[in-house]
């Protein structure tokens, strides 16, 4: 499925100013309000859309270390493995992926300390044989969809 330009239009205002309503909102892109709540629920119930929390950047929160992990599992205990993954905050996204690994976590630490002692915590599991780490040294494109959406509802 794909979206129209007047899908990624809201997308693009929402994005832009989540805060503001949907009436104003329907104003800046010409519509009626029904129209503007109509596609949203349609987004909504498609997947596209799925949150409205908002963003944290967790260096500011005393978190400043950001590192990309890569797992390797004991064959077959995938589920042990999620789930561990899942009780540490720091690890802030887990995703399945081809090649000699198994997952790659998107993970964060108060300084290398605090990272080494997340990496010892995630090996004492049976289920997780090896972690490799690699630590961010600076963001060069920040996680974004603006562009894909701009580029999927033909704004582009």
């Amino acid at each position: 499925m794909t979206i129209d330009e007047l899908d990624a239009r809201l997308l693009t205002a929402l994005r832009e100013q989540p805060r503001v309503g949907l009436l104003e909102i329907s104003r800046r892109l010409g519509v009626a309000r029904g129209t503007v709540q109509a596609r949203l629920a349609k987004l909504e119930a498609r997947g596209v859309v799925t949150g409205y929390g908002p963003e944290v950047d967790p260096s500011a929160m005393g978190y400043p270390i950001s590192a990309f992990m890569l797992i390797e599992l004991t064959q077959g205990r995938l589920a042990e493995a999620v789930e561990r993954l899942a009780s540490a905050p720091e690890v802030l996204e887990a995703d399945a992926v081809s090649g000699p690994q198994d997952l790659i976590c998107r993970v964060v630490a108060r300084d290398t300390e605090h990272l080494q002692e997340v990496v010892n915590d995630l090996l004492a599991t049976p289920a997780i044989r090896r972690c490799t780490s690699y630590i961010v040294l600076s963001r060069q494109v920040p996680p974004r969809t603006g562009p894909l959406v701009t580029s999927a509802g033909g704004m582009a």
